[in-house]
């Protein structure tokens, strides 16, 4: 270890998220809980739960989009956590719930997002909100409008 790859690594290659499914309408990751992604007293990272609950919402919120004229990006996160996960996998689930116009000419997208341990227990639940910009809304706005990345195989 410790060389440089020319693949590039995003984020969900760092904590070995598996895409199970993606579909426009539902969204299933997978994420061993290993060092990785364990907080200091052995307990699966409430963060990592949030990336990963993110990451299925936006895999979602693309599906969704059409990346010639947009881009999709997260906006508000509103999870609980229910229990500490210790080892095995995590499931993620997104699904949508509605889409709603935004005021900038995109839209919205509200997530109904959950995380479950092996047992099929609820670690953490709740609320993702997507926003659909389109490109000409980010030219206008002076944005950067950078290509997706795709790196390691996973997706």
């Amino acid at each position: 270890g410790g060389g440089q790859s020319s693949v590039a690594k995003t984020m969900l290659d760092t904590m070995d998220v598996t895409v199970v499914e993606i579909t426009p309408d539902h969204v299933e990751l997978t994420m061993p809980i290993g060092p990785k992604v364990l907080q200091e007293w052995g307990f699966l990272h409430g963060g990592a739960t949030l990336a990963l609950l993110e990451s299925a919402a936006s895999y979602g919120a693309a599906a969704r989009t059409d990346a010639s004229i947009e881009r999709p990006f997260g906006i508000n996160v509103n999870v609980s956590h229910r229990k500490s996960g210790v080892h095995g996998m995590v499931r993620a689930i997104a699904d949508i719930d509605r889409e709603e116009p935004s005021r900038n000419g995109g839209r919205k997208q509200f997530w109904r997002v959950a995380a479950y341990d092996d047992a099929g227990d609820v670690l953490s639940e709740g609320t993702i909100l997507t926003l659909v910009v389109p490109l000409s809304r980010l030219e206008d706005l002076g944005r950067e409008v950078p290509k997706r990345v795709t790196a390691g195989g996973k997706d």
